[in-house]
């Protein structure tokens, strides 16, 4: 097991023949991408979008857009999957203001549909769009916002970015005014083998495939009449393990997972529903199977803390 990833089974070994497919395999897909090039050069409305799909989430916009922005997401496409808890107050200003795109979402664990109908009407609109959740944060490690990471990869038609799961820190229940980048700092030790995905509007989303099912977590794109995976942050391509080898480089970026929270707050979750799963995924054996994994302190998004709060409270 590397250094770098965690929360996965133990790669298989391989026989010498099979270490060399998966070499050959790689290295097609890198030259492949490296090959192409964009089928669009225009310019865009934005430069960095973030499309989510939230179901009463209405506690935790605010931190998570105000955040967001202010690490350099200049707009949001927020599909709204039946919300019941007030969130049109939260997000008033924003769409008044003009920085949102408010798009209703009936269709029930229709994920996937909402996020690739974004790229059907958006994606002449923006450079970069992000698929990621309410309960997810990006920190940029090496840079101070989005912009120059994600620029690294302007010949990439997909970027993947991987999670580093959060744990409760003991909280079976917390005061919800205060914010969840500052109450849960305990993580797991390494990141995990999953991630969330950026699209580039440069090049042609793969349609209507059945590798694109879970598009938000390796988005499929095409080049020359061929599926192509996203690269990782690191730069690697991701198929066949080799999103699994990133040693011990420095982190680019991370997706912060806030997918626990309290004990109270992982029960409610577990209630409301889910917009891609059809079936409760958030019960109590999760949550302590995830705690488990979180157990060192991780705080590089806390140098974003005191501007943030600044900003949450100029807005009040």
């Amino acid at each position: 097991m590397n250094k770098t990833f965690t929360y996965f089974r133990p790669m298989r070994k391989r026989s010498p023949a099979g270490y060399l497919f998966v070499m050959l395999v790689n290295l097609f897909y890198t030259l492949l991408i490296r090959l192409d090039s964009p089928k669009r050069n225009q310019k865009r409305k934005y430069h960095i979008s973030l499309c989510i799909m939230f179901k009463d989430e209405a506690p935790y916009l605010r931190e998570w857009i105000e955040y967001h922005r202010m690490i350099g997401v200049d707009h949001f496409y927020m599909y709204d999957n039946n919300s019941s808890d007030g969130f049109e107050e939260v997000l008033a200003p924003y769409q008044e203001e003009g920085l949102i795109t408010l798009i209703p979402w009936s269709r029930q664990h229709a994920q996937v549909d909402g996020y690739e109908d974004c790229i059907r009407q958006f994606q002449d609109e923006s450079d970069w769009i992000g698929f990621i959740d309410v309960d997810e944060f990006l920190v940029p490690i090496e840079e101070e916002s989005l912009a120059p990471v994600l620029d690294r990869f302007c010949h990439c038609p997909a970027v993947l970015v991987y999670w580093r799961f959060f744990g409760s820190g003991g909280m079976l229940q917390r005061d919800r005014s205060r914010l969840v980048i500052e109450d849960f700092v305990v993580a797991s030790e390494k990141l995990y083998t999953k991630g969330k995905c950026f699209f580039n509007s440069n090049y042609d989303y793969l349609w209507d495939h059945s590798k694109n099912r879970s598009m938000f977590h390796m988005l499929w794109t095409v080049s020359h009449g061929i599926p192509v995976p996203p690269v990782d942050i690191f730069g690697h391509t991701t198929v066949l393990g080799r999103h699994r080898v990133a040693g011990t480089k420095t982190i680019p970026m991370q997706l912060n997972h806030y997918a626990v929270k309290s004990l109270e707050e992982h029960r409610e979750k577990n209630l409301k529903g889910d917009v891609y799963y059809d079936h409760p995924t958030h019960g109590d054996e999760v949550f302590f199977g995830r705690d488990l994994r979180c157990d060192v302190p991780d705080y590089r998004i806390h140098k974003y803390l005191s501007a943030l709060k600044l900003r949450l409270n100029q807005t009040d």
